[in-house]
C-alpha cells in the first residue's frame, strides 16, 4: 500500500503566473534588501552576518519608530490624545522586539566577534542618525551631535530639522495646557533646540492628574493619565534597551574601546543617567495616600 506524500497541494485559486504581477519579492524590494548584507570581513568570517543582520533590522525598525513618533507630534498638536497613544502603543511593541534582540546578538562570543571587529574600522551604532532621530524626537537634544552626520547632508538635514521641531513631551506638555491644565508658561515658550531639563513647577501639574484619576467618582481627564503612564512606559523600554546594550557590549568586548572612538562601556553607563519625561517619575513621591 503506496504511503501519502507529506504535501499540501496547492489550491486551484493560487495565483502561479506572476510575470506579469506585483509579488511578494517586487513589493518588498527582497532582491535590494537582501543584497544588502556585504560582509567586510577577509576571509569573510561566519558570523558577521548576524551582525549585520542585527543591525541592519534595528534600523528598519528605528524607521519605523520615527514615523509613529512623527504622527503621535502631529496627533497631539490637533488634540487628537486616542491616535496619539495608538502610535504610542505601536513604538512600545517595536521597542520590546529592539530589546529582545539584542539576545541573537549576544549569541557572539568574544573570540568570535574578535576576528572580524578589525574590518569595522571606525565604524560604530554611536554614528546612526536613526538613533539620534528617535533620541531628538523623545527630547534629548544635543546640537554638537549634528557634528558627527557633517559628511551625510541627508542625515545632517534630517538632524538639524528634528532639533528644531518640539519633543513629544513638548507635544504633550502643549496639549495639557489647551486642556485647562496649568502648565507653566515657560515650558510652553520653551527653546525646543535644546534638552528637557527638570521642573518643579511642573510635578503638582501630574500630582493632580494622578490623584484625580484615583477619585472615587472617577477622574475628570483620564486620558491625561493614560497618556502620562504610556510615557513612563516608552522611557522604561528605552531604558531596558539601553542596558541590554549596554551588557552585550560587557560581554562581547569587556572594557575594550568602542570602534568609533568612544570609551565603549563606560560611555554606554552614562547614557543609563538620561531621562525624557523626569516629572513624571518625581511625581511618585508627590501621590498622597
Amino acid at each position: 500500500m503506496a504511503v501519502e506524500e507529506n504535501t499540501r497541494e496547492i489550491e486551484a485559486g493560487v495565483v502561479t503566473d506572476l510575470s506579469d504581477r506585483m509579488t511578494y519579492g517586487s513589493y518588498l524590494a527582497l532582491d535590494t534588501l537582501l543584497a544588502a548584507q556585504q560582509p567586510r570581513s577577509e576571509p569573510e568570517h561566519h558570523d558577521e552576518l548576524l551582525f549585520i543582520i542585527q543591525h541592519q533590522t534595528t534600523e528598519l525598525w528605528l524607521k519605523l519608530v520615527i514615523h509613529e513618533l512623527d504622527d503621535a507630534r502631529r496627533l497631539l498638536a490637533a488634540d487628537d490624545l486616542g491616535a496619539a497613544l495608538k502610535r504610542i502603543a505601536r513604538v512600545k511593541h517595536i521597542q520590546e522586539v529592539l530589546t529582545q534582540q539584542w539576545s541573537v546578538l549576544a549569541t557572539l562570543t568574544p573570540t568570535e566577534y574578535a576576528q572580524f571587529r578589525g574590518f569595522l574600522a571606525s565604524a560604530s551604532g554611536f554614528q546612526s542618525a536613526q538613533y539620534r532621530m528617535v533620541e531628538f524626537a523623545l527630547g534629548n537634544k544635543h546640537a554638537r551631535m549634528l557634528q558627527v552626520f557633517e559628511s551625510s547632508p541627508a542625515d545632517h538635514a534630517a538632524l538639524e530639522a528634528e532639533l528644531h521641531r518640539p519633543s513629544l513631551y513638548d507635544e504633550f506638555l502643549r496639549h495639557l495646557a489647551r486642556r485647562g491644565h496649568a502648565v507653566p508658561t515657560a515650558l510652553l515658550e520653551r527653546d525646543v533646540t535644546k534638552a528637557h531639563v527638570y521642573s518643579e513647577e511642573l510635578v503638582p501639574v501630574f500630582q493632580a492628574i494622578y490623584q484625580d484619576a484615583g477619585r472615587a467618582d472617577g477622574a475628570e481627564d483620564w486620558r491625561a493619565y493614560e497618556a502620562c503612564e504610556e510615557l513612563v512606559d516608552l522611557e522604561d523600554n528605552f531604558q531596558f534597551w539601553r542596558f541590554r546594550h549596554l551588557r552585550t557590549v560587557t560581554r562581547t568586548i569587556g572594557m575594550k574601546h568602542g570602534t568609533g572612538g568612544s570609551s565603549g562601556v563606560d560611555f554606554l553607563r552614562r547614557a543609563l543617567e538620561l531621562t525624557f519625561f523626569p516629572e513624571l517619575y518625581a511625581v511618585r513621591t508627590r501621590i498622597e495616600e
